[in-house]
């Protein structure tokens, strides 16, 4: 519909010229005198606000790492690794424990805590070392106590653990002063290192605490400018936009209203000055772009219907010269016969020959006209899509070319079919078709072997007829699906070269797409697909109900 413009507002010639635009502010300024602009504004806020926050935000980034640090040496080393040299320390104990018994007695069940505790020894060993590396500190205390315990089994436990059972073991005696002064060494080497490690974890845990104060400080700090810089923000934004912006809306929805008298002013910062001042401009010339528009939407209109109208005669012109066609092809071909059958006794055979030659040419040429019929109805003449059962249809289609795949010899099979929504008389004559030309175009050698497979992908039926015929050039892959392009004369293949033009105008219409898959061989691949959805259908002509009928009637 044309937008009515307001009494007095349009373009040149109406009653009263529209409104004048709202001075445009001065724009350039020197440097010195430059007024404050919005982006202006938000630039050095955002900047103060940036640097305030990105101090804050760096200490408190260096904080988090400081405290993740102390965190990971008490979580991860220090407190592991004081487990660990407790470890090491029982496993001492234990093996001390179990020579010592050894010694006394002489029966070796006492010797199984020492076994034990060369086990535990090594594991705590090597854990320690995981924790506390080779270098420092650490490493060194805990190769004092390996030292300490390797002299204390040299020298006691490996000779008492080797002495034979059933009595007490005389060299435990014998080396008893000994071994209490080497385990005394590997004990002072041990308190030494539970010392350093409960100093190491002592440290980590005040770091961590003063850590944890710091990182509060600074996070509460950053709370606390972040409030600040909201209060200044909100305050700012409702003095130097929302107010200002408030009543620019109200103009421009004023306008969009349609009082385009209506002028729009701006106030506030500069650019938003500026800002009122081109939209009043624009609505200057919105005014003359919908008379321009209303024109030109009229003009629209009336091509529009002048070419509705020429597509209808063109239509109505196509079916009846078509129409018009058949009824004196049809007479040619009956007197011929007619002729043939009356004077059959004095007719030669050249006679004969040439009627036969008319008769054909005169059944070619309605079997044309009917295919350029069907061609031209399909997305023309159209109907509801409905649910096609293809399994179904496809049974009919090969009961009518059951004659053709008789005297061809050939097998016809095909994959479970779905039902897709579409027009059941376009996709019968699709498989026709494709099924037709998979037994005309056969190998002269070999029976025609047919398969038609179908399976779904991404909201479409794929399929495909395969047939070990003569085969396609690639080549000619696009020729083959224009109307009248033939790859072969009428006397080797007959035909109109309409059949594969029909097919991919029926797939198109059913929302999908045909082609030759050149990677089957031998033989030819026709593959085709149909949406699983019914497509949008545009309404018909108004022509097309009474085309419909009288290609019934013919």
């Amino acid at each position: 519909m044309s937008q009515q413009l307001p009494h007095g507002v349009g373009p040149e010639g109406a009653d009263e010229p529209a409104a004048p635009a709202a001075a445009d502010p001065p724009r350039r300024r020197t440097r010195a005198g430059m007024p404050w602009t919005t982006r202006r504004a938000l630039n050095v806020s955002v900047a103060v606000a940036t640097v305030l926050l990105l101090v804050l935000g760096g200490s408190g980034v260096w904080v988090h790492a400081r405290a993740a640090d102390a965190a990971v040496r008490l979580v991860e080393r220090s407190s592991p690794a004081l487990i660990a040299a407790g470890s090491l320390e029982n496993a001492l104990i234990n093996q001390e424990t179990g020579i010592r018994g050894y010694g006394l007695t002489g029966r070796r069940e006492f010797l199984q805590p020492y076994h034990d505790g060369l086990s535990q020894e090594k594991a705590a060993a090597g854990r320690l070392r995981a924790l506390l590396g080779h270098d420092g500190p650490g490493a060194q205390d805990l190769a004092r106590v390996l030292d300490r315990t390797e002299a204390w089994q040299k020298q006691v436990a490996r000779p008492v653990a080797a002495a034979p059972s059933g009595s007490p073991v005389r060299l435990a005696a014998q080396r008893a002063g000994a071994g209490l002064r080497t385990f005394d060494a590997v004990r002072a080497a041990l308190g030494a290192q539970q010392r350093h490690l409960e100093h190491e974890r002592a440290q980590a845990r005040a770091e961590l605490h003063d850590v944890g104060a710091l990182q509060n400080g600074i996070f509460s700090g950053l709370a606390a400018v972040g409030f600040v810089l909201l209060v200044l923000a909100v305050i700012g934004l409702r003095r130097a936009v929302t107010d200002p912006l408030g009543k620019l809306s109200a103009d421009v929805r004023a306008v969009a209203r349609g009082d385009f008298r209506r002028p729009v002013q701006g106030s506030g910062p500069a650019d938003l000055r500026a800002l009122a001042s081109d939209i009043d401009g624009m609505r200057q010339r919105l005014v003359d772009e919908l008379a321009f528009s209303d024109e030109t939407r009229a003009q629209l209109d009336a091509q529009a219907t002048e070419l509705q109208r020429s597509n209808n005669e063109l239509e109505q012109f196509a079916y009846v010269a078509s129409h018009d066609l058949q009824e004196p092809l049809r007479k040619v071909a009956s007197f011929c016969q007619l002729l043939e059958r009356r004077n059959a006794a004095q007719l030669d055979d050249r006679a004969q020959q040439y009627i036969a030659f008319a008769v054909d040419g005169a059944n070619r040429m309605q079997a044309l006209i009917n295919d350029l019929l069907a061609f031209s109805r399909v997305g023309r003449v159209h109907a509801e899509h409905t649910d096609v059962d293809l399994e179904a249809l496809l049974g009919q289609v090969l009961e009518s070319l059951s004659i053709a795949i008789e005297e061809s010899a050939a097998t016809v099979t095909h994959d479970p079919l779905p039902t897709v929504p579409g027009d059941t008389t376009q996709l019968g004559m699709l498989l026709q078709n494709l099924l037709s030309n998979a037994l005309k175009f056969r190998s002269p050698d070999k029976p025609p072997t047919v398969h038609l497979s179908a399976h779904r992908t991404d909201g479409y039926w794929q399929f495909s007829v395969d047939d070990n015929g003569i085969g396609i050039d690639p080549s000619y892959s696009e020729k083959i699906f224009v109307i009248f392009q033939r790859l072969h004369t009428r006397e080797s293949y007959p035909g109109t070269g309409i059949g594969l033009a029909l097919c991919k105008k029926v797939v198109e219409y059913h929302g999908g797409t045909i082609g030759v898959d050149h990677d089957h061989a031998p033989g030819t691949r026709i593959t085709f697909t149909l949406a699983d959805h019914a497509p949008v259908i545009p309404a018909p002509t108004t022509t097309e109900p009474a085309l419909q009928g009288e290609a019934t009637a013919s």
